[in-house]
């Protein structure tokens, strides 16, 4: 295998990952192409991006210059062959293995030949991703930290079949957006949510068990732990169906019963109170302030 010169970066979803994957690639200096399968979602995302870098112009993070010619460089794809003919295409499509593998299988006949493809995915086996293409060997794993644009880490996971120029150039790629790199082993949910979502898991079971209110668990932990957010309002912030898709992952790769879902936040996923972008998680978003809703 010969080592790829990274210039185009494709992204495949336009979400709250997928549009923070595109800003800080295109901030970076590659030519990006953004697509979901909804065109809306496009629109929602470049307009996010947009407000994205306004904000860091006016913390003086960037300048004006800088925020037009990253705009400039990021082209909505409305079909998924177009970004086929990128230099590095990244998924970030919710977090179902299923519908992942789909993304992959359907973009594999457009690929150019020395296509380099990454997923973003947040727990889910990259050898298991990578098998669902036709290379394997130039799949990688990049879990990008969120908010993308302020999260300074990016795990890099390789499968079993990844080359050592895949990850060589993953690794370069990365730090070249201004990343710190953190190499994971390919074991459900790598190294951040191995650590992270069990934690807010267990969070929500001293809730579920009536230790302590949303209130008091969250101010427990920002004042006796020194963390910058409750446990609670994380998993809000995350989307607590993507927490509950990581516990399922651990809990189904590594057949220990300490990661067993709360019933609780299996309770309020089938609600659809999912944390901040449905307006309601653990904190009701829908008026001025936050409130518990428990």
């Amino acid at each position: 295998m010969d080592m790829v010169e990274i210039r185009s970066v494709g992204v495949i979803g336009a979400g709250q990952m997928g549009s923070g994957i595109a800003h800080v690639c295109a901030l970076g200096g590659y030519d990006v192409l953004l697509h979901d399968v909804s065109p809306e979602r496009i629109e929602a995302g470049l307009a996010h991006i947009d407000q994205a870098l306004s904000r860091q112009v006016s913390r003086g993070l960037i300048d004006a210059a800088a925020k037009d010619a990253a705009l400039a460089r990021i082209k909505p794809a409305a079909e998924l062959q177009a970004v086929g003919g990128s230099d590095l295409a990244i998924e970030a499509a919710t977090e179902n293995e299923e519908v992942k593998k789909s993304i992959f299988r359907a973009l594999s006949p457009h690929l150019g030949p020395d296509t380099l493809l990454a997923s973003n995915t947040s727990s889910i086996s990259i050898t298991r991703l990578a098998s669902a293409t036709d290379r394997p060997e130039r799949f990688i794993g990049l879990h990008f930290m969120n908010p993308v644009p302020r999260m300074n880490l990016v795990e890099i996971i390789r499968g079993i079949a990844t080359g050592a120029e895949t990850y060589e150039t993953a690794v370069n790629f990365a730090r070249s957006l201004g990343k710190t790199t953190a190499n994971a082993e390919d074991f459900p949910a790598f190294i951040v949510n191995r650590v992270l979502v069990p934690m807010i898991n267990e969070a929500i079971y001293t809730l579920y068990e009536g230790v302590g209110t949303v209130e008091a668990i969250d101010t427990a932990m920002k004042l006796g732990a020194n963390h910058p957010m409750g446990p609670l309002e994380l998993g809000d912030f995350i989307g607590l169906d993507t927490v509950l898709s990581i516990m399922n992952v651990l809990y189904d790769g590594l057949a220990d019963s300490k990661y067993r879902p709360c019933p609780l936040l299996v309770k309020y996923v089938e609600a659809g109170w999912l944390g901040r972008k449905a307006g309601r998680g653990f904190y009701d978003y829908r008026g001025e302030t936050p409130v518990p809703t428990r």
